[in-house]
């Protein structure tokens, strides 16, 4: 069926009037623009502008121990690969890719209208679900579009004085390292590298606390670590480092207070902790590899004291309290979730779909998750553990590792044991730092079937 354009624009205005259909027969008809008049136009639905609904779409009765096929098949992955590389880049589940293509779709038929109508509450949303599952208020998490910015900014705003120090390790990555030299450069601090642990796999949860608190000097202000580690899949125990920089904080004045700073990208959304029992000062992570979020999207999730000593780095559109204060010339007032979010026009259907990747989360549970990832895991360590051509970085214990693992395969250098595991269609990375390590990351969109295939083509090497 075909429409004249200008039957669709009389009906469009009579939608528009807003009035019913009684009202609108009151009015004249609304005109075509010049030059429509006549034209043919395939029949679809006007564009929409409908209040966002309160929260995403359920996915129905409660997750079972036999939903895990169900979790598989809410992914649009190559059937004909075994795809281990979570830890870089989502793959949408379904309740993300549908929510990215509504808002496409409205904002294709009605772009300022969507974006006037809808865009602080649907960032607003993505905030409250993002607090709800890690244990944080709305106005404590700020929106960003990866870890890298989250850290970019936090390093940047953090009131630091001349004299005062950044603590980091020697295994922290590029992104860690760079965002605290190019903010020293500028605030005047300095950042002291300390060596953390000769081999990841021999770690201990005491070792590794009494090893950072230890070099905790009274000019250092801020702790920058990782959560877990890209390079060899070490977790670290933030919470009882927290504890213990807490203790250190006994007697401190606010301005010379610890405060720890966390890349958690690689625990976000297969851990089940949340910020209560991490309890840093600083949290941040791209939603869009493990949790499965919309690609383009990340967090930043602060603490009262944070805040209090952050200052934003890029104007935001999302808290209108930031337009008072540029018209008026008066001073900015303190930072908030809302106040780091940067401004700027983005990919915002991704951004908006944020709240979606709760969706799936919400309903295997983070708890289930958690036990799931560290099944695989576990499955996998322990064949490579037994492999006499393999060595495992990757500790064994689920209390110092998350979903990475890394190991070496004897006479192969990673790229060429990476390009083997190709071969088989099993999809690994190279961690790309100094020593470089083979990486497979099994998360909820595998299978313990899959994660067997992945040893085999592993075992295979022993003979390459």
């Amino acid at each position: 069926m075909r429409i004249l354009r200008r039957d669709l624009l009389k009906g469009v205005g009579l939608a528009a009037a807003g009035g019913g259909v009684a009202r609108a027969a009151e009015q004249p008809a609304t005109p075509a623009p010049p030059g429509l008049d006549g034209d043919a136009y395939p029949s679809e639905t006007p564009a929409q502008t409908q209040a966002p609904e309160p929260e995403p779409a359920s996915l129905g009765p409660a997750f079972g121990p036999g939903d895990w096929a169900r979790v598989r098949a809410m992914f649009d992955l190559a059937p004909d690969r075994v795809d281990m590389s979570a830890m870089l880049i989502a793959s949408h589940p379904k309740p993300v890719r549908d929510a990215i293509d509504r808002h496409r779709r409205e904002l294709d038929r009605a772009p300022i209208e969507y974006l006037e109508a809808h865009n602080r509450s649907l960032q607003n949303m993505a905030r409250q679900r993002v607090g709800r599952y890690f244990g944080a208020a709305e106005s404590d998490v700020a929106l960003t579009d990866s870890t890298t910015e989250g850290a970019g900014l936090v390093y940047n705003g953090l009131r630091l004085r001349p004299g005062q120090e950044v603590l980091t390790t020697d295994r922290d990555y590029y992104v860690t390292h760079e965002a605290l030299r190019l903010a020293a450069e500028r605030n005047g601090s300095t950042v002291r590298r300390m060596a953390l642990v000769d081999r990841a796999a021999d770690a201990t949860v005491e070792g590794l606390t009494g090893a950072i608190t230890r070099e905790i000097r009274p000019q250092t202000r801020v702790v920058a670590l990782t959560w877990v580690h890209s390079s060899t899949g070490l977790k670290l125990p933030i919470g009882r480092i927290a504890a213990a920089i807490a203790r250190l904080n006994v007697g401190r004045q606010e301005p010379d207070r610890v405060l720890l700073c966390v890349d958690g990208v690689h625990g976000f959304g297969n851990q089940d902790v949340g910020m209560a029992e991490l309890g840093c000062d600083f949290f941040f992570a791209g939603a869009h590899k493990w949790l499965f979020g919309p690609r383009g999207t990340g967090v930043v999730i602060g603490s009262a004291a944070g805040w209090a000593a952050l200052r934003p780095t890029i104007p935001t559109f999302l808290d209108s309290g930031a337009y008072s204060h540029w018209i008026n010339g008066s001073a900015p007032g303190e930072c908030t979730g809302a106040r780091l979010t940067p401004g700027g026009f983005k990919a915002f259907e991704h951004l908006w779909a944020l709240s979606d990747a709760f969706v799936l989360h919400g309903w295997v549970g983070r708890r289930q998750v958690a036990d799931r990832t560290a099944e695989l895991a576990t499955q996998l360590k322990s064949g490579l553990a037994q492999m006499r051509h393999v060595n495992l970085a990757t500790p064994i214990s689920r209390e110092l590792s998350a979903g990475i693992v890394s190991f070496e395969v004897a006479g192969m250098s990673p790229a060429q044991a990476v390009s083997h595991l190709r071969t088989w269609r099993v999809i690994g990375s190279v961690a790309p730092y100094a020593h470089p390590l083979v990486r497979l990351t099994p998360s909820i969109r595998n299978t313990p079937q899959e994660v067997d295939f992945a040893l085999g083509a592993v075992r295979s090497m022993a003979r390459a």
